[in-house]
């Protein structure tokens, strides 16, 4: 969209064309001079450079003219005006920025939208950011971005309307994040984000109790409450704070010695078919599976040896990062 220095500028430009168009019909028609002939004259007149007359001028010529000088310096200035505005402001530059963003964006696929760029929101975008996801962030407040380390593409404007969804790319987003300050705004985004992508997994914060069943009725498929999270993380920290070491650093971003992951079984994969034992996921590799996912959405914890992987299955795995990524490439087709 443009902005309203934008707009002027290019009402100002529209504004000299009409101002030259009426001067050289207005010298053709009331001093009968060649078209070349008053178009010089009109221009050298509004921009008052003063280079002299092109021919002498009847009286009606010279009232005419003082008309021109009038209007048509006026119409310069405001031009210069708003272009000095333009270029001081960075109108330049944020406009070819945002082309580039608005192609970046147009162009992702099976992408994240995070709706909301405030504390948990810039959390919520580092992690995204230090796993390699793709992800658009709609934000009213683009400075909050723009001053950011994460520095992620973003759509400036409200995340309850479905224009700005849309504009995020929300048709072929693969998941959505709603951490808006509000419930009744995380809800908005829930309704309308569901209703242009059912498909569309959706997780959203609830701030409120009893906000998270609204949430869900909603479309939500997943709602976190950052409150009722945080004070059963105090209370376990005091109470069990062995486990809560073990799964702090498990889970800790960028910890190269032990990671907790989801590995996505893909049909045709080598391990589909075959028990943990026989993929010697664990012998070999010294991953420990701490549950499967099947796909119809039960959990199987503390598998046995003896348990068939399925194709379509997602394996909570707990090991080295190195492991783990040789884990995800005997998951994937062959």
């Amino acid at each position: 969209m443009m902005t309203r220095v934008q707009r002027q500028f290019i009402v100002s430009l529209m504004l000299i064309a009409v101002v030259i168009l009426i001067g050289t019909a207005g010298y053709m028609l009331i001093e009968g001079w060649a078209m070349l002939d008053a178009l010089y004259m009109t221009v050298i007149t509004i921009t008052t450079v003063g280079y002299g007359e092109v021919h002498k001028l009847s009286h009606g010529g010279q009232v005419f003219t003082l008309f021109l000088i009038v209007f048509g310096v006026g119409t310069i200035l405001y031009t210069f005006n708003n272009a000095a505005r333009i270029v001081i402001e960075g109108e330049i530059q944020e406009i070819f920025g945002r082309r580039k963003v608005e192609k970046k964006i147009r162009e992702l696929k099976d992408h994240y939208i995070v709706c909301g760029f405030g504390r948990m929101g810039s959390v919520i975008c580092r992690e995204l950011k230090e796993k390699g996801a793709r992800f658009v962030v709609v934000e009213k407040e683009a400075a909050m971005i723009e001053g950011s380390e994460t520095g992620p593409l973003f759509v400036k404007g409200d995340a309850t309307k479905d224009e700005v969804l849309r504009e995020a790319g929300i048709e072929r987003a693969k998941g959505l994040i709603s951490v808006l300050p509000t419930d009744a705004e995380n809800l908005y985004v829930v309704l309308s984000a569901k209703v242009l992508n059912p498909d569309l997994n959706i997780v959203a914060r609830a701030g409120e109790e009893g906000s998270e069943q609204k949430l869900l009725r909603a479309g939500a498929d997943r709602v976190v409450s950052p409150y009722h999270i945080g004070g059963l993380r105090i209370a376990h920290t005091v109470l069990k704070p062995s486990v809560v070491d073990f799964i702090e650093f498990a889970t800790r971003s960028g910890n190269i010695d032990l990671q907790m992951e989801e590995v996505y079984v893909h049909e045709g994969a080598g391990i589909a078919g075959s028990t943990l034992d026989q993929c010697g996921i664990g012998r070999e590799l010294g991953i420990i599976i701490v549950a499967i996912k099947r796909t119809g959405g039960g959990m199987k914890f503390n598998p046995t040896f003896k348990t068939v992987i399925r194709p379509g299955d997602i394996l909570i795995a707990l090991g080295e990062t190195t492991k783990l990524k040789i884990l995800e490439e005997m998951a994937e087709r062959k």
